[in-house]
């Protein structure tokens, strides 16, 4: 198949604007995307594509849902579509405690360790205050720092959805997504809405520049224990 025509199917200005500024790997650099179906994954894989990237777009059936298969085949659609490979990797996680801890552990044994992921800037800053609360340190506090295998950190999950609605995809609503039981989203939903209402501003631009930082330190502190 083709490859895409970023002129093509309204990937025009917005998304072809947001692919030129994500840190993708050069034009013609094969990369592995893990592509749930949710916003965030398709347009990593959108994005990739229009970057110039030959992409092969992995789904991870975890089986904890009915009709999970069904999602793939959003993957393997929107994969043709781009001119992706795709393919669909099954694992088994058991139901029980740490269950998203045990879900991410198991993608990520059947994932390539250079695997690019679709993680916005949302997902940096929930993860920060993730980590805050379980008292990490440095390491944990600038967690997710924007590169090569996170091109998507510097966006904003609108930014993903409005790709996805740009190019015409279907996407995936995983219902656990709103689930209180999930810690995540509990930051996601209840905490950083009411930082936000508190502070009297949008507070992920905040979280990921004092993650930078940190990182900064981070590294810095690495350099000199190393010497």
């Amino acid at each position: 198949m083709d490859r895409p025509d970023p002129t093509d199917r309204g990937l025009t200005g917005f998304v072809a604007d947001l692919a030129a500024g994500c840190p993708f790997p050069p034009p013609g650099t094969p990369v592995t995307c893990a592509v749930s179906g949710g916003a965030d994954s398709l347009a990593l894989l959108v994005l990739a594509t229009v970057a110039g990237c030959v992409v092969t777009a992995v789904h991870v059936d975890h089986g904890l849902r009915a009709g999970s298969g069904a999602e793939a085949d959003v993957v393997a659609r929107a994969a043709s579509r781009y001119g992706a490979a795709f393919r669909s990797v099954a694992v088994t996680v058991e139901p029980g405690p740490n269950l998203e801890a045990r879900a991410r552990r198991a993608r990520y044994s059947v994932l390539p360790v250079d695997v690019l992921t679709g993680h916005t800037a949302d997902d940096r800053a929930e993860t920060i205050l993730l980590n805050m609360l379980r008292g990490a340190g440095l390491a944990g506090l600038s967690a997710l720092a924007p590169g090569p295998r996170r091109p998507l950190a510097r966006l904003r999950r609108t930014d993903t959805e409005k790709v996805c609605e740009v190019a015409g995809l279907e996407v995936v609503h995983d219902p656990s997504n709103l689930d209180p039981v999930h810690r995540r989203n509990r930051v996601r939903h209840e905490l950083l809405p009411l930082a936000d209402e508190i502070a009297g501003r949008d507070l992920v631009p905040v979280l990921t520049r004092q993650a930078d930082l940190l990182a900064e330190v981070d590294a810095f502190m690495a350099q000199q224990a190393a010497e």
